[in-house]
């Protein structure tokens, strides 16, 4: 048995298992022009944006904010790279719109709560925030409606 240094083990190409392996995680860069991409995106740049506004004016507020800017992030993540898939126990349609209804209460409680302050910031916050809370409920009206429900649909329109 011949030992390898790290310069030979280096130059050898990978292992047909290491490079399936790597694939799983190959982003699909379609998915980012798709519908659901696209409201992904737009869900978390105003995360971001509301997140940034309770930084400036309520601290205390914040935490939903980056709490949920992190969540979906990890849901386009997952998307993107359809890693999702490997997780085939999991119905990600309800996770989806689980994560849709539970982010429309949290920035709606903290939107309300955070316009009282009469910060300049904390208003921005409050008018994105609903912005955010149409946008959110717009995805899980989406996806009750092709995923979750698509046999009324299918009833309708017979």
């Amino acid at each position: 048995m011949k030992m390898l240094s790290a310069r030979d083990r280096r130059d050898r190409p990978p292992e047909e298992g290491v490079v399936a392996e790597l694939q799983g995680f190959a982003v699909d860069k379609a998915f980012f022009t798709s519908h659901k991409g696209i409201l992904l995106e737009t869900e978390l740049a105003l995360t971001l944006i509301i997140f940034i506004c309770f930084t400036a004016s309520i601290s205390a507020y914040m935490a939903a904010a980056l709490l949920e800017f992190f969540i979906t992030l990890a849901f386009l993540f997952l998307y993107a790279t359809q890693y999702y898939q490997h997780f085939d126990r999991l119905n990600w349609p309800c996770l989806d719109f689980l994560r849709c209804v539970s982010a429309i209460v949290i920035f709606l409680v903290v939107s309300f709560a955070a316009v009282t302050s009469r910060d300049g910031a904390a208003i921005a916050a409050f008018v994105f925030g609903i912005i955010l809370v149409s946008v959110f409920a717009y995805d899980a009206l989406k996806i009750y409606r092709t995923e979750m429900a698509p046999g009324a649909i299918q009833g309708d329109q017979h």
